[in-house]
This record gives C-alpha cells, sequence and structure tokens, in this order.
C-alpha cells in the first residue's frame, strides 16, 4: 500500500451526495422511498474532502474521515453516548455536530445539546451552534445546516473523548452525533468509534456510518455489543449486526461473532467477550459505510456499537 494524496473520486463523490437524508430506506421526499439502507451524510462535505490537500509520506494513506452514529435519545442514560479515539502524535482539528431538526422522521430531536469530554475530564458543552463558534464553524464549511443544532470546533490530542447527545429540557427524538476530520495532513487519525445507546425497533435501532478515505484498502472491525456492557440494566441480549455499503448494498451480517470469522477476530485482540454478540471483520476499499444494529427476534435494550480501523 503506497502512501498518497487522499482523495475523493468523483464516483464516490456521487455515492455520498446519494446518501443526503436517506435513512433505513426512507428519504426526505418522498416520505416513503425503496431506497436501501444508507447513513446521512452531509453533502457539502464531499466537497470538502475533495479538496483535501496531498498528505505527507508518513501520514497513514487511508482515513476515517468522517464517522456518525443516528439513534433514538431517550432521557435519563438513554441519551446518545459517541466516544471516539485519536491515535498518533500530533493534535487533530475536528468538528463534532450534533442534529436532530434535519433528519427526515416522525420523531426528531427538536434541539439537541452537545457535551466533549475529554481524557482529563474537561467538558466543552454546545446548545445551538450560532451562539458560540459561529465563526469558526462556517470556516469549515460544514456547520449545521439548522440553528438549533450545536456544534464544537477543537483542536485535540491524541486520546478518548466522548461526546454526549440530549434533548434540552430532557425532550426525545432520533438524533446524529458526528465527527468530522479536518485535517488529514498530519499523522494522526480517528482510529475508533463506539456509541451506546438504546435499541428498539423499527427505525429506532443504531445506525453508525464512516467515510473512508485514501488509496489502498483498510481493514476495520464492526462491533455490536450488549450482553457484556457492564453497569447497563436493560442489555440488548443478543445483537444482530449488518454492514451495508454506500449504494445500501449489504456487504456483510453477523449475529454470533463465533458462527464466522472466529479465528480472525480472535488475532485482531479485540474479540467481543460474549458468544451472543456479532462482529464482523473486513478490508474495505474507500466509500461510505453503514453498521446497524438490531436486536434478534424484535428484541429490545441497550446496545454498543463500535468501528475500529485496525492499521
Amino acid at each position: 500500500m503506497k502512501a498518497g494524496p487522499v482523495f475523493l473520486t468523483s464516483s464516490l463523490a456521487a455515492a455520498v451526495l446519494s446518501t443526503l437524508f436517506v435513512f433505513l430506506g426512507k428519504a426526505a421526499e418522498p416520505a416513503k422511498s425503496s431506497r436501501p439502507h444508507v447513513a446521512f451524510v452531509d453533502p457539502r462535505a464531499a466537497k470538502l474532502f475533495a479538496s483535501a490537500p496531498t498528505t505527507p509520506s508518513d501520514v497513514p494513506p487511508v482515513h476515517l474521515a468522517n464517522i456518525s452514529t443516528r439513534l433514538a435519545v431517550g432521557g435519563g442514560d438513554n441519551v446518545l453516548i459517541a466516544g471516539f479515539i485519536i491515535t498518533g502524535s500530533q493534535p487533530k482539528k475536528v468538528i463534532v455536530r450534533a442534529l436532530g431538526p434535519v433528519l427526515p422522521v416522525l420523531e426528531n430531536l427538536a434541539d439537541p445539546t452537545l457535551e466533549l469530554h475529554d481524557p482529563s475530564g474537561g467538558v466543552v458543552a454546545n446548545d445551538n451552534w450560532r451562539d458560540t463558534q459561529e465563526s469558526e464553524l462556517k470556516a469549515t464549511t460544514i456547520p449545521p445546516p439548522n440553528d438549533y443544532d450545536s456544534s464544537v470546533v477543537k483542536t485535540l490530542q491524541p486520546g478518548a473523548y466522548t461526546a454526549v447527545v440530549a434533548g434540552k429540557g430532557g425532550t426525545t427524538g432520533v438524533g446524529l452525533v458526528e465527527v468530522y476530520d479536518l485535517d488529514l495532513t498530519v499523522d494522526s487519525k480517528l482510529a475508533n468509534i463506539s456509541t451506546r445507546g438504546r435499541v428498539d425497533q423499527g427505525d429506532n435501532v443504531l445506525i453508525a456510518g464512516t467515510i473512508i478515505l485514501g488509496n489502498g484498502t483498510t481493514t476495520v472491525l464492526f462491533r455490536a455489543l450488549g450482553p457484556s456492557l457492564p453497569n447497563v440494566a436493560d442489555r440488548l441480549q443478543d445483537p444482530v449486526l449488518e454492514l451495508h455499503d454506500g449504494q445500501g448494498g449489504i456487504v456483510a451480517t453477523n449475529d454470533n461473532w463465533q458462527d464466522s470469522q472466529k479465528d480472525a477476530i480472535i488475532q485482531t485482540t479485540v474479540p467481543p467477550n460474549d458468544p451472543r454478540e456479532a462482529a464482523i471483520l473486513r478490508q474495505l476499499t474507500p466509500g461510505a459505510y453503514t453498521a446497524i444494529v438490531r436486536g434478534k427476534n424484535n428484541s429490545t435494550g441497550v446496545a454498543l456499537v463500535e468501528a475500529y480501523q485496525l492499521n
């Protein structure tokens, strides 16, 4: 795999643009659609990534340029909790967005709030994105599309971070949390996202998306956890995992991780802890991908979805 420029081809840009406002086969217009399962992607991101500068030779040639999760945001402990890890040695500039009003679902989160927690315990919070950092967010070219959305732009040191999305005043509805890599020229990268939330039925399942940019391929491990989650009373006892490509086609499915790819998943050193949990290990080319977590036989409960870039 040779290092080279980070790029978004015209065909990939078209695929990314085609995912706008599409969730679980339902597009904004018309209300009902036969479109396949793909995650939300801001169309402005295609232009942003297409204009990314050439990377130095020491920068990994394949990146997770965007990671996102959509979920029904509840009250109390059932808020949307997303963790992400920045690896490498250099600071990474990112934008974190919490969206709700723009989502084309019946019960969207009307006024999301966002908290970004750093490894030292520090917290940066935002309610409406124009209230703070408006100029900085506009300069990214991908500020949130609605005034009630929340967002933070920040340069972060390598480490583990947590974004918490809730409804203002305890309100509930479907929300989306996203992290965009704004600097593809440094050696650090978004290597992992993990999101915890309640998995229900119908549209209210757990949906995670990522955009892969660069030359060549990269190995990504997707995990859907439930039974092994600590300190969670209502755990999803048998999660099922689906991986879809940018056009919604199914790349792979898994119910119990030991049923397929067991040896390869063990070799990653991060296999799921419970045999009822699901995992998919795939060598992926640049493009947009979506992981969907459901409960087997329409079961419900709290689950965790993760994506690890392993190389």
